[in-house]
């Protein structure tokens, strides 16, 4: 049974914030609990203008994040890590060899599609990683609550 989620990226600052802000969204009705980290975190850092506009734009509440770096604790504590790419894996499991079996893309049930980084790319670049996003956490939500 799922009862917390990790999703991670690299800043903790575009991606994995706005997936943790649909995943919430998504599994309001559940009691599973969504937090975020990055592997080379812009700790304290607000989310990213443009990812946080793009969310609005969806019509999501606006985030009051900070990132956080990934610690080996935060991994331990995940029933399942989400992770954008897939040499996220790996870093992920370089910090806590343990996780294996619970660290997946995010984009896992999109043929193992991966996410790219929309930092510094322009808007366009930023609503299309949150389309991706969406799709992603709309199937992960389906398998976790049915």
């Amino acid at each position: 049974m799922v009862k917390k989620i990790l999703i991670v990226c690299i800043g903790n600052i575009c991606r994995s914030p706005t997936a943790e802000s649909l995943m919430r969204d998504a599994l309001a009705q559940a009691e599973i609990e969504v937090v975020s980290a990055g592997l080379g975190a812009l700790v304290d850092s607000p989310i990213e203008s443009s990812a946080q506009a793009v969310l609005v734009e969806q019509g999501h509440l606006p985030m009051d994040h900070k990132a956080v770096q990934l610690t080996s604790q935060a991994v331990n504590r995940a029933d399942l890590i989400l992770v954008m790419e897939k040499r996220h894996i790996t870093s992920v499991l370089n910090i806590a060899p343990e996780a294996r079996g619970k660290v997946f893309l995010l984009g896992k049930w999109q043929d193992d599609r991966e996410i790219s980084d929309p930092y510094r790319q322009g808007k366009p670049a930023f609503v299309h990683a949150y389309a991706l996003i969406e799709e992603a956490v709309h199937a992960w939500a389906q398998r976790l609550v049915g």
